[in-house]
Order: structure tokens, then sequence, then C-alpha cells
């Protein structure tokens, strides 16, 4: 390690960085244009913009509908009893495209009003961020609780907002996600009840013929893997999922 770091402290102190100062390179430059909105230097945004790219899954994962949805298909393949089938690669390309079918609208809004705008120089960075914001945050009002909101509200010690629109993203998230997962155990609860009672009935019949050393899992598994077929489970279960958040209503 010290062999490849002292070449490179000597190669840093030869380059030229009186040469470099006297070129002037923007790169934490900010200007503001003739209507007051402040413009960065392309530099700084592009490492503003490698920045939130760190931040992109912590996003997708709370700020859409991704977290309802692998909640959801992780119990039903609880209540099937399969352990690892589907495996956890095809749950989160299932959820991960689900979301994208469902946020759909809200991601054509963000294109139009947002990023289209941005690239055509009709706005700046900082109005195309505010800019696609509106279409998000509405979302996620939409699907929030109002108890959650004002929990959270309260914590926060926001007294100046008298709408939900006028909360910060720092109160709305958090509320969303709590939403989210209760509405994902409500539903998962409703999934787990039809296979719950198999498996009763299954043990039930076991210990009424005295087999107790057989597992009643292994009995009860072929019984809900055929009643999950039969009534169309996937399709159930994907076409819930897009009516929960209102799509199709």
């Amino acid at each position: 390690m010290i062999r490849l770091i002292t070449p490179l402290l000597l190669l840093l102190a030869a380059l030229p960085w009186p040469v470099l100062a006297q070129a002037g390179i923007p790169a934490l430059a900010l200007t503001t244009g003739a209507d007051g909105e402040q413009q960065y230097s392309v530099s700084l945004q592009i490492v503003a913009l490698m920045t939130a790219l760190s931040f992109l899954p912590a996003m997708v994962i709370l700020m859409t509908s991704f977290t309802r949805i692998i909640v959801v298909l992780a119990i039903l393949r609880q209540a099937l009893g399969l352990q690892q089938t589907p495996s956890n690669q095809v749950l989160l390309g299932i959820s991960l495209f689900m979301t994208l079918f469902i946020m759909q609208p809200v991601l054509d809004e963000v294109h139009a009003n947002a990023v289209t705008p941005y690239i055509n120089e009709e706005i700046g960075a900082l109005e195309a961020l505010q800019q696609a914001k509106l279409p998000i945050r509405t979302f996620m009002l939409a699907q929030t609780r109002m108890t959650d909101l004002n929990t959270f509200t309260e914590i926060s010690g926001n007294t100046s907002a008298t709408t939900p629109e006028q909360l910060p993203m720092t109160v709305i998230i958090p509320a969303f996600v709590t939403s989210e997962l209760k509405t994902a155990f409500q539903i998962g609860f409703m999934l787990f009840i039809p296979f719950l009672v198999i498996d009763l009935v299954v043990a039930s019949v076991l210990m009424a013929m005295g087999m107790m050393m057989l597992s009643p899992m292994i009995v009860s598994l072929p019984f809900k893997i055929m009643l999950f077929v039969l009534v169309d489970g996937w399709n159930l279960v994907m076409g819930t999922l897009a009516v929960s958040f209102g799509l199709g209503t």
C-alpha cells in the first residue's frame, strides 16, 4: 500500500497547481440569473447528482409502492410454507416491475413537468427539483393515514403547517412508510387466513388418525399450492396490490 501511495503523492505534488488556479476552473461557481434564480456550475451539479444516486435505493424503497409489494409477497411466501420459493431475487424483480407499473403516472408527470423543461433549459436545477417533488409528494400523501401524519408532525414539533401539503418531506416520508407497513400487514393477514385454515384442518386430521410423527406442513403444502393455483392466486394478489394504490378505480 505504501508503494502505491508514495508515487501518487509525488505525482500530485508535481502537478502545476498555480497554473490550474490561474485558469479559474469553475468547480464551485454560483451565479444568479436575471430572475433571481441561483444556478450552480455543471461540475457541482454532477457532484450533487452522484451523491443523490447513492440514496436512490432508499428513495425507491421508502418513497414508492415498493415497500407494500415486497412485504405482501414475503408474507404470502411464508403463508404458503415455501421458504425459498419464489427466491428473493424473483420477489425483488416482481416488486420492482410492479413498482414501475404503479408509479408510471407519477413518473410521467415528473418527466413532463421537471425533466423535460430542465433538459430544454426552460427551468433551473432547483426549480426542476421542486417540480419533481410535487407528484411524489401527492402520491405519498394519498397513501398516508392522517393518524401517522399527525404523529410525526407532533414529534417534529412542526406547528406552522396547516395542511398536509405544507409538511416537509422529512415528516411525510416516515409517515408514508409507517402507513405502507400497516397496509401491507393488513393485506398479508387476509392472505394468511385461508392457508392457516388448511394447516389447522390437516393437523386435526393427522392427530385424529394418530399420525403424531408426520409433520402437518408436509401434508398441507400440496393442498395450499393447489388452492392457490385453482383460485389464480398470483392474478388476485397482483390485482389487489394495484387496486390498493387506486389504479383501475
